[in-house]
């Protein structure tokens, strides 16, 4: 019999000990041993609710019981979490965890003290929820050499520009319909300023590469000034606006990473993920292209990859899962090198004006829009475009990359 111990029995907590419950045959089979919740944390009683009888109010039970061998960290949140995860790994227990923002903050170390003491912690719902994208890295992928990752990493804010697409609504509307259903927080600042996905993009850059990227160095810009007239011009042209989180290795010493909205065109993979579904598309120099898709949050989606890692840490108890993430830090190159393709919208200016300063442009017209036109600029890096951006007289109204 292997112990684990659950740490909050919020949405995801409670979600882990539905799936243990519910499929503790099938998971018990796969461990190689009968797998047994001995203690659930949380501040909170629930009466009525069979938790009770193993629920505990005291961390200090947990890490002092010689019996529990993995600890299950669905908290959120950095502190208690960082603590509580370090000390249970310092005792000798292995931790699973959904932990994003304990990952992307605490990731090397945390893995540090696992390969010391020949334990493990893992993190596969960290990103993409129920998607199975860390596992894929660490083992699938191991052959490849990854040069992109390119994915839509946050539910609400592909929800939320996929009905601002369909229905034309505005920011404020279509976020007060979202949180009404549950996709937003009632603080959704992470969400729509793209912190979520940026810690996300940071975590599966660290492992792809084999270096700690820190997200806190990763340009990250989000969906709250996308207008319906935005996604008026994408229909225009026959594309979409995703937030995407994207990093690519340019060459042996030099990556770049970011987080963003983009236009899309249909024949970008990302393309057709719509509402609240997540993907993740792959470039490796073996594999070529791969897509991995499903849904990237919710209760059981997301208990079912924590239970994946308590499966994997059960059948490695003493024996430390090898990952490629090292502590040495990724550095990035500076975005201004980075090539690409822009969208701009620009108000008070001639066609012939644009193109003396921009070179030659795609035009695109609205005729419900009079006095704007919008423009895709040919590639150049990001520094060009500043510079000749700079040089519109402030008649940029928009700029919003393009995905080729």
């Amino acid at each position: 019999m292997i112990n684990i111990a659950v740490l909050g029995y919020g949405t995801v907590g409670s979600g882990v000990v539905e799936v243990i419950n519910t499929n503790h045959r099938s998971i018990n089979k796969r461990a190689g041993d009968e797998i047994r919740i001995k203690y659930v944390l949380d501040l909170r009683d629930f009466p009525g609710d069979p938790v009770q009888e193993v629920l505990v109010h005291d961390y200090e039970v947990i890490l002092n019981d010689p019996e529990v061998a993995i600890v299950v960290e669905v908290m959120g949140g950095i502190e208690p979490a960082h603590t509580f995860v370090k000390r249970a790994l310092l005792a000798g227990k292995s931790v699973a965890t959904s932990n994003k923002a304990l990952v992307a903050k605490y990731g090397s170390e945390l893995m540090e003290i696992a390969r010391e003491k020949d334990i493990n912690f893992l993190f596969e719902a960290s990103c993409g929820g129920g998607i199975p994208i860390i596992r894929a890295l660490n083992s699938s992928l191991t052959a490849d050499e990854i040069d992109e990752i390119t994915g839509i990493l946050n539910g609400t804010a592909n929800y939320m520009l996929y009905k601002m697409s369909m229905e034309g609504s505005d920011f404020d509307s279509v976020l007060k319909e979202a949180q009404a259903k549950g996709y937003a927080e009632a603080d959704p600042t992470a969400d729509v300023e793209g912190a979520d996905a940026s810690r996300k993009i940071a975590i599966l850059s660290s492992l792809a590469y084999g270096k700690f990227l820190d997200y806190e160095e990763i340009y990250t810009e989000g969906i709250t000034k996308i207008t319906p007239e935005d996604m008026a011009y994408a229909k225009e042209l026959g594309m979409t606006i995703k937030l995407l989180a994207t990093s690519r290795k340019v060459d042996s010493d030099s990556f770049y990473a970011l987080v963003a909205p983009f236009l899309l065109g249909q024949n970008s993979p990302l393309f057709s993920v719509n509402d609240v579904f997540n993907a993740v598309f792959i470039h490796g120099n073996v594999l070529g292209d791969a897509m991995f898709y499903g849904s990237g949050a919710g209760k059981l989606p997301t208990a079912s990859a924590v239970v994946a890692d308590v499966v994997d840490e059960a059948k490695h108890l003493h024996r430390n899962i090898m990952t490629n993430w090292s502590s040495r830090a990724l550095k990035l190159m500076d975005l201004d090198q980075v090539n690409g393709r822009f969208f701009v919208r620009v108000k008070g200016m001639t066609v012939s004006e644009v193109q003396n300063i921009m070179g030659p442009v795609q035009i695109v017209n609205l005729k419900n829009l009079p006095g704007e036109f919008a423009f895709i600029a040919a590639g150049m890096t990001q520094g060009e475009y500043r510079e000749k951006a700079g040089k519109l007289n402030g008649s940029v109204i928009t700029m919003i990359r393009v995905k080729d």
